[in-house]
């Protein structure tokens, strides 16, 4: 059946343009973490990761 999926959620639930700073997710995608399959949920980790590395990026830009 393999790993079970981590929920990323770091407690920093602040947006930016519809991204969670902290765990990388969107709104939606964070509403409905409870009822994705396990499938769904690596899935959402993987853009996670992506979008949290795209913020990092930015924000290294800025200073």
């Amino acid at each position: 059946m393999g790993d079970k999926a981590k929920n990323p959620c770091v407690s920093i639930c602040k947006l930016k343009d519809d991204v969670c700073i902290g765990c990388g997710r969107s709104r939606d995608e964070m509403k409905a973490w409870k009822s994705m399959k396990n499938k769904e949920r690596k899935v959402v980790n993987a853009l996670a990761v992506g979008r949290l590395k795209a913020l990092n990026k930015a924000r290294k830009k800025k200073q």
